[in-house]
């Protein structure tokens, strides 16, 4: 019988990471991986946070308000937005081996995602008229996908992360994939971090992985704002969104691999026309 209670390392509710600093928390030695970061940081009005990048290279994502991005060269003004249901936002990048702050006066929720890297890229703006959004899939599976730093929208070293809206009642994640092998051409090695948010305060959805070799990831999570789910390995989908509650998630990836590509493989028992 397949265990589908969520395994703790893996599916990761809200608060049991947070610290002095961020109410989520998550680098490689937690994730107990060798790539993916994402922090989440919430800010009173007038409040600043400061870090260093060490050796990853970071997208500043506001969640819901806007910011002051500033290092030790530049600084930029995002406007953001009012929460992640609303639009599109713009966002900052800035490089490894770097001090950076962020200030906001109104106050606000920003997300941190990050990712080890090699090369040191100029630290750039982000607007929102630029990214890239798609209506994937019709119908049950309709979702909007906002690829604001896929691997063919946006520069980066290593680092991978779009944003996916998914309405009240639908999937997404559909049909199940994975990319945990190397495979040249057909499939890219990639861990994953999914964050949540869910439209409405009692609102809920569900996150699946499941294996894809022996004694693999495993999981089947009820997910709620705030929540976070790993994916070191594994099929992952569907993401269910509860009937009336649209469910967003943050998707941050990387990989080993020397190219920055998202190449997936479709489980072959659900894969019959192709990622809808």
């Amino acid at each position: 019988m397949t265990n589908t209670e969520p395994q703790p390392d893996l599916y990761i509710p809200r608060g049991t990471t947070a610290g002095d600093h961020y109410t989520l928390d998550i680098d490689p030695r937690r994730a107990g991986w060798d790539h993916c970061s994402l922090r989440i940081v919430e800010l009173e009005p007038g409040g600043a946070h400061t870090f260093t990048t060490g050796d990853s290279e970071w997208i500043v994502l506001p969640l819901a308000g806007g910011c002051t991005v500033r290092t030790d060269e530049d600084e930029f003004q995002l406007l953001g937005r009012e929460t992640v249901f609303a639009s599109v936002s713009d966002f900052a990048y800035v490089p490894r081996d770097a001090r950076v702050q962020i200030a906001s006066g109104a106050g606000g929720r920003f997300a941190l995602a990050g990712a080890k890297c090699e090369r040191r890229l100029p630290a750039r703006y982000g607007p929102a008229p630029e990214v890239p959004v798609e209506e994937r899939g019709s119908g049950s599976q309709l979702r909007h996908v906002r690829n604001f730093a896929s691997a063919d929208a946006f520069d980066c070293d290593k680092l991978i992360a779009v944003e996916v809206v998914t309405p009240g009642g639908n999937w997404s994640s559909y049909p199940p994939h994975k990319h945990d092998e190397h495979r040249p051409g057909e499939e890219a090695e990639l861990e994953e971090i999914y964050y949540f948010e869910i439209d409405g305060p009692h609102g809920f959805g569900y996150q699946r992985v499941s294996p894809s070799r022996e004694g693999g990831s495993d999981v089947l999570a009820e997910v709620r704002s705030g929540d976070a789910v790993l994916v070191p390995d594994g099929w992952h989908g569907p993401s269910i969104a509860q009937p009336g509650h649209a469910m967003y998630y943050l998707n941050v990836m990387a990989g080993p691999g020397e190219t920055r590509e998202w190449r997936i493989c479709f489980h072959p028992a659900h894969a019959e026309g192709g990622y809808r």
